[in-house]
């Protein structure tokens, strides 16, 4: 499909829409909890994770996935990613089994993609700069390799663009019955523009617990009433004995030969292999694009043809080509930048301006080129022949390779033979036969750090999930590679009133403090109400007085915050008191001031905004609700099918794999 496109003209604006897909976590598709969980007879074989009507979804597809999602919310990778990594599988395989799932549906209800509209989608789609920075395509070889970073194939992407593509003509099917009436735009409208001015009597949940000073007494009960909450809050922990053996110390005694930098050329030859390529300007007059099955306009095609030989006339008496580009030509993308089009290799663009352009010499501008684009006027700047760069000029690229893999090699060569003669020798004289020496470390739980390792959650998988009295082990770390041995194990316990002392009173505290501003908020709105005053029942009770200025429902007021946590109080008439109000750590009572409804002038400017944004709520439950019907109905038919082994398999995987 991408040779296709670029038969449209070389400097066309793919957009590969799709890769948002893969790099964002997947169709904006709700997730619904537990779909997929089912587990029917006949479960879908090795290596498949789901049967979903016509659609599959494999292990390497979720692994992918997956992978993308945390290339996205950790680009720079550390601790958090691999902790992470067995969660992103799940939520990866969650989601890949709802977008196929409505794939399915819709090749059952008849729905279907053709290549022109993928190719419609590719052009217009939002991710246009990823491949064509500057209005330019990187390339085939840069295309392929790009997708590849995702672990995908041309095909691949192309076949779950056609899904995403599919998907939304389903949804826009389903959604196509919302409506909303004039009368819900205008109580909208209202509901988000209404202001109000209010006085309002704070407690803070602060003050009450400075008050609060509980006995031994009541301390030791609240423990024991709440004891089962207890149990086993202290974790396990165990003791280690360990050596690291650290790669960039290897690293620093690993060199690189000739021999070596000579082996690996030898090896990657095809890696340093510089096609045959030409660097072009060009200006491009539009001729346009025939509808299908249409004649082509001849007096349009006169007209561009007229003008392009005009433009060609000013080059030809020695006009400057990359004015007259920055003037004429109709290619956006290249003609801020004079006609510039880079570098180019054959098959990258239509056949018409590729012919002209490898047969130019250096220097030499083209007649007009005719394409289905238009008439293209062309100027080589400059010639690559094909070639196979030298030793010498790749020399640092490899010498940096070269030493990785030699550092990796050697540094895992050492930890084997540190392990071997520790499981002969024992860890201490192992690491002393090598210039270490072995730390042995007091009790740690998994979520400790241990000198030289840092957070390291890979390794305390592996020390935690190690048997009692297991030989030396090893585990791979980002440092290199550590091997230890286990010394004792603490199986997790429950502590006793005495050691957790602090945090039970912390805990009865705020509990108590929790309950006390309810019931004098409470009492705060009482006495308000029945004195009409709610100065005075602030005084009693000593609150504090405030007034607010106008807000509105998406607005901020001191002590009580977003007015989200206060929305009753539009519902009040001037005067009216409200009951109690609950703001983070605050309680409030207020009493209405003032009350401003918006004008129809206003009303009349945002209409349309708001008519917009309940239409696509509407849509968007509709669609929700279409999601759990056919959720239910797969289930029940058995055309949903998941594999829990493999769901179980893929899990523990991925968290190996992020050790």
């Amino acid at each position: 499909m991408i040779r296709t496109l670029q038969n449209a003209g070389p400097t066309l604006k793919f957009v590969l829409y799709g890769l948002l897909l893969i790099i964002c976590g997947g169709m904006v598709i709700t997730l619904i909890p537990g779909f997929g969980s089912s587990l029917g007879i006949g479960a879908p074989p090795a290596g498949v994770l789901a049967t979903i009507g016509d659609q599959t979804v494999t292990v390497p597809e979720v692994e992918r996935e997956a992978k993308a999602m945390i290339r996205q919310q950790f680009p720079k990778g550390g601790p958090q990613a691999s902790m992470l990594l067995p969660y992103f599988a799940s939520q990866a395989a969650e989601q890949l089994i709802n977008e196929k799932a409505l794939v399915a549906e819709a090749h059952r209800m008849g729905l279907r993609v053709n290549d022109d509209e993928l190719r419609d989608e590719l052009q217009h789609g939002q991710l246009g700069a990823t491949f064509f920075p500057d209005g330019k395509f990187i390339g085939q070889e840069a295309y392929e390799n790009l997708l590849q970073q995702h672990d995908l194939t041309v095909p691949q992407f192309e076949s779950e663009e056609k899904g995403f593509i599919l998907v939304r003509k389903l949804r826009a099917l389903v959604s196509s019955s919302a409506f909303v009436g004039d009368a819900d735009v205008r109580d909208e409208f209202v509901s988000r523009n209404t202001k109000v001015k209010f006085e309002y009597a704070v407690i803070t949940q602060a003050d009450i617990l400075k008050g609060l000073h509980p006995t031994d007494e009541e301390l030791k009960a609240y423990y024991d009433r709440n004891k089962a909450t207890y149990n086993n809050s202290i974790p396990e922990k165990r003791q280690i004995k360990y050596v690291v053996v650290d790669s960039s110390k290897t690293a620093a005694a690993t060199t690189v030969t000739d021999q070596d930098l000579q082996s690996y050329y030898d090896q990657h030859r095809d890696e340093y292999r510089v096609p045959e390529q030409v660097k072009v300007s060009h200006i491009l007059i539009k001729t346009p694009l025939a509808a299908p099955g249409a004649k082509e306009d001849e007096k349009a095609v006169a007209d561009a043809r007229a003008k392009a030989e005009d433009v060609l006339k000013q080059v030809k008496a020695g006009g400057d080509f990359a004015k007259l580009a920055e003037k004429y030509s109709d290619d956006p993308g290249s003609a801020k930048s004079g006609g510039e089009l880079g570098w180019i290799g054959r098959g990258r663009t239509v056949p018409e301006f590729e012919k002209a352009a490898f047969s130019l010499g250096k220097g030499q501008t083209s007649d007009l080129i005719k394409s289905s684009y238009g008439f293209h006027i062309i100027r080589v700047e400059d010639k690559q022949e094909a070639h196979l760069k030298s030793l010498t000029e790749v020399k640092n690229e490899i010498e940096e390779k070269v030493k990785q893999q030699k550092t990796a090699q050697a540094t895992e060569s050492t930890a084997n033979a540190l392990l071997s003669q520790a499981r002969t020798n024992g860890l201490d004289k192992a690491a002393a036969a090598k210039g270490q020496t072995a730390v042995t470390t007091d009790y740690f739980t998994k979520t400790d750090n241990l000198p030289g390792l840092g957070a390291s959650p890979q390794f305390m998988d592996a020390v935690f999930n190690e048997a009692d009295k297991a030989p030396p082990d090893v585990v791979q770390v980002p440092q290199g590679y550590v091997v230890f041995q286990l010394l004792g194990i603490k199986p997790p316990a429950t502590p006793t009133f005495e050691e957790i002392r602090s945090k039970v009173e912390n805990q009865f505290k705020n509990e108590r403090a929790s309950f006390l501003l309810q019931q004098k908020t409470q009492e705060l709105s009482d006495r308000a109400k029945a004195g009409h005053d709610l100065k005075k029942a602030a005084k009693d009770l000593g609150a504090t007085v405030k007034t607010s200025d106008l807000v509105a429902p998406d607005g901020q007021v001191p002590d009580v915050g977003s007015m989200s946590n206060a929305s009753a109080i539009f519902a009040l008439k001037p005067g009216d008191i409200s009951g109690p109000i609950t703001a983070g750590g605050n309680g409030v009572v207020a009493r209405l001031l003032d009350k401003q409804a918006p004008t129809d002038q206003d009303f009349a400017a945002k209409r349309d905004e708001i008519r917009q944004s309940l239409l696509q709520a509407k849509q968007n439950d509709l669609f929700g609700l279409f999601v759990t019907n056919l959720r239910k109905d797969m289930e029940k038919s058995k055309r949903l099918k998941v594999n829990q082994e493999e769901m179980k398999n893929l899990t523990r995987q991925s968290s190996q794999e992020g050790s």
